[in-house]
């Protein structure tokens, strides 16, 4: 990467930059590879914040479905966090995990679920839903989301279903074009939403034509079997190295060893830990914001450094301790540092809108962590709820707010749970309200995954490696990103 002018005196945010287009032979955005090569198994750029508001099993499913990576939370229970790595294994990497409900579940129970919105359904299930697998014989049919949202919330799903259900023999989906063709024929003049994917008269999965045409565009992140990758987060605290143990054999494809101010000596002492046990995975130890933290953590084993401490959306940090740093000088820092180590950088915060991801890439970063922004989405950990103008919403809060640390140290006795409310910093709770353009993750991809491409080929770049070096960086002033953005459409 390099500036087009002078070398900027002062720590820029994503802001203060834009790219600026070069002669490009790139005569496609899906000729571009979006592959990090970070040593994870991921083929977009894209990994799901450590957050207990925005990770949970189903979205690492539907992510590694499309690419990217997510990172389970350290807050969940050695036990739930092994059960929910089982879980995403046990998921389908070519379909879509169905959403089974059961027979007498309402209308209402299956909106708290999926969003309103095109391609999102519910597969209603003779007999109990979470008995697994679902035989064919037991898919009483499929509803849609538009279809549940104009019946009354207590209608029972079961006496909604009119006719039987459009399946397919997992046979028929092998290949992408195919496939869509498949489903569109099913479809026709069908208000389900999506078919049934039946593989050895059990319910596989299910596809949209959304998802049948994402077929087409992305490689799902698969670990050596073939499964869905998923990442798991440690913290620094207490016994890592088993935990970390554990985590590896429940199947993790990462560790990520994880606190807030990552160049100290609790995380080098964590690190060593989890490194001498030689798990053949990557390790990913943050969160730093400079080139001596890159050489600190590396040195004690990390291969991937988390790097951004206060651009968050949830993150109050910089403006109650004055700690921090601009996130695209401290990506260009340390992204540097990490080259000549042979280790990568993960930018963790601070995006808004897919610019900031291809700058996050521009400066190094081989990944970019999305929070808030993947918390506001129908496969977040939570229920779907509505405000009384009926617009869908989840709750998502901050990682050191009272709300987390209340949830962290549950167990301690009241007096000492108090002294680290004391501490607690970022928000509590917010309501993160959907895109009813884009309610789902999947969505956000599609759309951040199609700017980052068009800006590699803007940049006549073929791989985000390649990006990195061809890319021409400008400054702007505030003006100057200002007459980027959209008039309003009553302009």
């Amino acid at each position: 990467m390099e500036f087009i002018g002078a070398q900027p005196s002062v720590d820029l945010t994503y802001s203060d930059v834009f790219l600026v287009p070069r002669h490009s032979e790139l005569g496609s955005r899906l000729a571009v590879d979006l592959a990090p090569r970070d040593g994870t198994p991921a083929t977009v750029p894209l990994v799901a914040s450590n957050m207990n508001s925005v990770t949970g099993p189903r979205l690492a499913a539907v992510l590694a479905r499309r690419g990217g990576l997510a990172v389970l939370p350290q807050d969940l229970s050695l036990e739930g966090t092994e059960r929910a790595i089982r879980w995403v294994k046990e998921q389908p990497a070519e379909v879509d995990t169905p959403i089974a409900l059961g027979e007498a579940q309402t209308a209402a129970d299956a909106l708290g679920l999926i969003p309103r919105a095109e391609g999102q359904s519910v597969v209603v299930v003779i007999g109990d839903p979470a008995e697994t697998p679902i035989s064919a014989e037991r898919v009483r049919g499929i509803l849609s989301s538009e279809r549940l949202a104009g019946v009354p919330a207590d209608a029972r799903l079961g006496d909604l279903i009119q006719g039987s259900p459009a399946l397919l023999d997992a046979s028929l989906v092998a290949d992408p074009r195919e496939t869509f063709d498949a489903v569109d024929a099913a479809l026709s003049g069908s208000a389900d939403g999506a078919v049934g994917v039946v593989d050895g008269g059990a319910l596989l999965g299910t596809l949209s034509l959304r998802s049948a045409l994402r077929r087409s565009i992305y490689r799902p992140a698969l670990d050596g079997d073939g499964r869905l990758a998923v990442a798991a987060a440690v913290g620094i605290n207490g016994d890592v190295a088993g935990k970390a143990r554990s985590l590896a054999a429940a199947g993790a494809d990462a560790l990520v060893v994880d606190t807030a101010h990552g160049h100290q000596a609790g995380m080098l002492r964590a690190l060593r830990a989890v490194a001498e046990l030689d798990l053949g995975l990557p390790i990913v130890a943050g969160n730093i914001v400079t080139a001596d933290g890159v050489h600190d953590l590396v040195e004690e084993g990390a291969s991937i450094l988390k790097v951004g401490v206060g651009p968050g959306a949830m993150c109050t940090t910089r403006m109650m301790t004055a700690v921090g740093r601009p996130q695209f000088s401290a990506v260009l820092e340390t992204a540097q540092a990490a080259r000549e180590l042979g280790a990568h950088v993960w930018a963790d915060g601070g995006v808004r809108y897919p610019r900031d991801v291809a700058l996050a890439l521009a400066a190094g970063a081989a990944s970019v962590m999305i929070g808030s922004w993947f918390a506001g989405t129908a496969e977040s950990p939570g229920e779907l709820l509505s405000d009384a103008e009926g617009r869908q919403y989840k709750e998502s809060w901050g990682m050191a707010s009272t709300k987390a640390v209340q949830g962290r140290f549950g167990g301690l006795e009241a007096f000492e749970r108090a002294r680290k409310e004391l501490f607690a910093e970022g928000i509590s709770s917010s309501k993160i309200y959907l895109d009813p353009q884009r309610p789902s993750v999947e969505d956000l991809v599609d759309m951040i995954t199609s700017g980052v491409r068009s800006s590699l080929t803007y940049a006549g770049a073929a791989t985000l490696q390649e990006f990195h070096v061809r890319a021409h960086v400008g400054l702007q002033s505030a003006a100057g990103y200002e007459e980027g953005k959209a008039l309003p459409v009553s302009w």
